[in-house]
């Protein structure tokens, strides 16, 4: 076992038998009679990393006494949405790589990667109807318009260094923290009633959601492909402005600013994001956007702290070590 995974697993450690049927819902689901299908499928589960989503749900269900049987499939669920995001994200950023193995689209082509993260959709909500309880669905199903919603959004704002730190936030919020705010609220609420931990346990999954989505920025700017284990520097390549560039793009001089559009909208130039690393000081960025994700964490702490003391709790707490300490 890597070190990395051995983490993972002490981190998890309060749901391990729950996580393992949450793994036998996905092995189950990952398969189709067609065998070109089914190659695909066993392609993607090569996706699967860090589990966090899931885990949350499991997590969240046992730090709030609220764990049911149908726990480990709600998880499954979250899991398969996420791998969903994951096929269409790639196509979105021309990614290549992701955990060190050719994205769908590298694979085949942007038309199949459209069509298997559509068909990973349809079996998470497929699944989600052979619940007991209807919240799964109607929960799953808005945080998924969110998604969309969020990336939209995202696309239409390329190259937008004016943005507000808050229209960012948002922006990330709506494409990442939504899923990780469901998986956290579902652990809390399922099967229904529990509002008010559900709602606490919500903002804990939110605030973890984009400092998770704070620090992936980080990543693509400073990070290499072998560490992180997929493509890096897509940002810079799409246009996108995220939080580190915006800080230094705000106090930076004209010509600075000037030399700062030209490495995102220059054609034909290669490896943005290194000669954007060449042309400005990030680091006052960086350091900017890491002091928010630790302030968002502190955040989901807080809450946290309103629960009674256990073992799920303080893994949920480890866990926010873990999104602020990574390197993948």
């Amino acid at each position: 076992m890597s070190r990395s995974k051995a983490l993972l697993a002490e981190l998890f450690a309060p749901v391990a038998g729950d996580l393992e049927r949450m793994r036998g819902v996905l092995t189950d689901e990952l398969g189709d009679s067609s065998p070109v299908v089914s190659d695909m499928l066993d392609h993607v589960a090569r996706f699967r990393g860090k589990e966090l989503r899931g885990a949350l749900v499991l997590l969240a269900g046992e730090a709030t006494g609220n764990a049911t049987d149908e726990h480990p499939k709600i998880a499954a669920i979250v899991e398969m949405i996420h791998l969903a995001t994951l096929v269409h994200d790639d196509i979105l950023d021309g990614a290549e790589v992701r955990r060190r193995v050719a994205c769908v689209n590298q694979r085949w082509n942007n038309q199949v990667a459209v069509l298997l993260g559509d068909y990973l959709y349809a079996r998470a909500f497929a699944r989600s109807t052979e619940l007991s309880s209807r919240l799964t669905s109607r929960l799953l199903a808005e945080t998924t318009k969110v998604i969309c919603v969020g990336e939209i959004e995202q696309s239409t704002a390329r190259y937008d260094f004016d943005m507000t730190q808050e229209r960012y936030e948002e922006l990330i919020g709506g494409k990442t923290a939504s899923l990780y705010a469901a998986a956290c609220e579902l652990g809390a609420r399922y099967p229904g009633g529990n509002d008010e931990v559900g709602a606490g346990m919500r903002r804990v999954g939110y605030d973890l959601g984009l400092a998770f989505q704070i620090v992936d920025d980080c990543l693509d700017l400073t990070g290499t492909q072998e560490a992180v284990g997929k493509t890096v520097g897509c940002d810079v390549e799409d246009g996108k402005v995220t939080l580190p560039v915006l800080h230094v793009y705000a106090s930076a001089n004209e010509d600075l600013r000037g030399r700062i559009r030209d490495v995102f909208t220059l054609p034909g130039l290669e490896g943005r994001a290194g000669v954007l690393r060449e042309t400005v000081d990030l680091e006052p960025g960086l350091a900017f956007a890491m002091d928010r994700a630790r302030s968002l964490v502190k955040s989901a702490l807080d809450e946290l702290g309103q629960l009674p003391e256990s073992p799920a709790r303080a893994s949920v707490e480890r866990v926010c070590g873990f999104v602020l300490d990574r390197s993948y």
